[in-house]
C-alpha cells in the first residue's frame, strides 16, 4: 500500500508543533481509526519511529507522528525544555487535532508511546476516557524505579552530580537564564540522563545526524514524582505493555506492575533478553511492530492483510 506522509502543524499552549500525517490510500474503515504517536526522553520523530508509522499506516491506520515543543521542528523556547506538564498538554493537543480530521473516526483514536511516553500515553488516556486503546513499550510508569536502577548502574555519584546541574538549572531557569544541559545519554560513568552500558550506543543507533544529544538539567528534579502507573486502574480501554526483560533504563518490574494494575484490560508482553533500545531495529523492531499492529487491529479494526 502507498503512504501519504504530510507536514501538519496544530497549535498547543502558543506553540505550534510540527508533525508528519500519514493518510493510506485504503483506509481501514471511513472514517477510520488513527493512531498518535510521539518520542520518550529527548527524542524526536525522526529518531526510530517512523518504521513504526509506516507498518501501522500500511495496515490501513492514518497515523499522526509529532514532536513536542521545545523540541525537533516544534516551537517554543527554551530549546530541549523536559516539562511532563507541557508534554502532557501536546498529546491532549494532538488528540484534539486528529479528532477533527474528516477522515478519523473520531471515536476510534488510539495511542502510541515508548519509554517516557509510554507512561505519558497511559496517563493521557486516562485523563480522556475516549481514547479507544493504547500500546506502551518499554514505558516508564514509575520515575523512582527509574532513578533508583540509575543508581544501580551508575551509582549514588553520578546521580548526586545529575541533581546538583539541576539544582542549579532550575534555579537559572526561576530567574529566567539560560538553561544548563545534560546529556540525555552517555558512556557508563559520565554524567548523563540515561548512561547504563547500550543507552549510548542504542540511542544513537536510531538518532538522526542534527540529533541534540542534551535536555535541561532540572528534569532529574521532576523525574521521580512522575509516576504513571497511579493511572492504570483508571483506564478504560485496552492496553498493550510491551516489557523488554533486560532493560536498564526502565525496569520492567514497573511495566509489569502497571499491567497488572491496569487488570483485565491490559495485555503483557515479555521480551526475554531483549534490552531497551533492541525494540526499535532488527528483529526486537518486527517483534514488537508486529505484536502491535496485532494489537490494533483487535483494538480498533482489522487493518488491511
Amino acid at each position: 500500500m502507498e503512504l501519504q506522509r504530510q507536514d501538519v502543524s496544530f497549535r498547543v499552549g502558543g506553540s505550534d508543533l510540527a508533525g508528519w500525517w500519514y493518510l493510506p490510500d485504503n483506509p481501514v474503515g471511513s472514517p477510520a481509526p488513527c493512531i498518535i504517536m510521539a518520542h520518550g526522553l529527548g527524542g524526536t520523530r525522526d529518531a526510530g519511529l517512523e518504521p513504526y508509522a509506516q507498518v501501522f499506516a500500511s495496515a490501513g491506520f492514518p497515523v499522526l507522528l509529532f514532536d513536542y515543543r521545545f523540541f525537533g521542528a516544534s516551537g517554543g523556547e527554551p530549546r530541549q525544555l523536559i516539562s511532563v506538564r507541557h508534554q502532557l498538554a501536546d498529546w491532549a493537543g494532538a488528540i484534539a487535532w486528529a479528532r477533527k480530521q474528516p477522515t478519523v473516526d473520531p471515536s476510534r483514536v488510539a495511542l502510541w508511546g515508548s519509554s517516557f511516553s509510554g507512561g505519558h500515553v497511559i496517563v493521557a488516556a486516562a485523563r480522556d476516557r475516549h481514547i479507544a486503546a493504547v500500546s506502551a513499550q518499554n514505558p516508564m510508569t514509575s520515575g523512582l524505579a527509574a532513578v533508583t536502577n540509575m543508581v544501580g548502574y551508575a551509582g549514588v555519584g553520578a546521580l548526586l552530580r545529575l541533581s546538583g546541574l539541576a539544582l542549579r538549572d532550575q534555579i537559572r531557569g526561576l530567574s529566567g537564564r539560560k538553561p544548563l544541559y545534560a546529556p540525555i545519554v552517555a558512556a557508563p560513568g559520565e554524567t548523563a540522563a540515561m548512561s547504563s552500558a547500550d543507552a549510548a550506543a542504542g540511542y544513537q543507533a536510531i538518532a538522526p545526524a542534527n540529533w541534540r544529544n542534551e535536555l535541561t538539567a532540572r528534569m532529574a528534579l521532576h523525574l521521580p514524582l512522575y509516576r504513571p502507573i497511579r493511572y492504570a486502574r483508571r483506564l478504560k480501554c485496552p492496553l498493550l505493555v510491551i516489557a523488554c526483560m533486560d532493560d536498564t533504563v526502565a525496569p520492567a518490574f514497573s511495566a509489569e506492575a502497571t499491567a497488572a494494575r491496569a487488570g483485565l484490560k491490559a495485555e503483557l508482553k515479555r521480551y526475554d533478553g531483549m534490552r531497551h533500545f533492541d525494540v526499535y531495529v532488527g528483529e526486537g523492531f518486527r517483534r514488537s511492530s508486529e505484536d502491535q499492529l496485532d494489537f490494533f487491529r483487535r483494538s480498533l479494526g482489522s487493518g488491511s492483510p
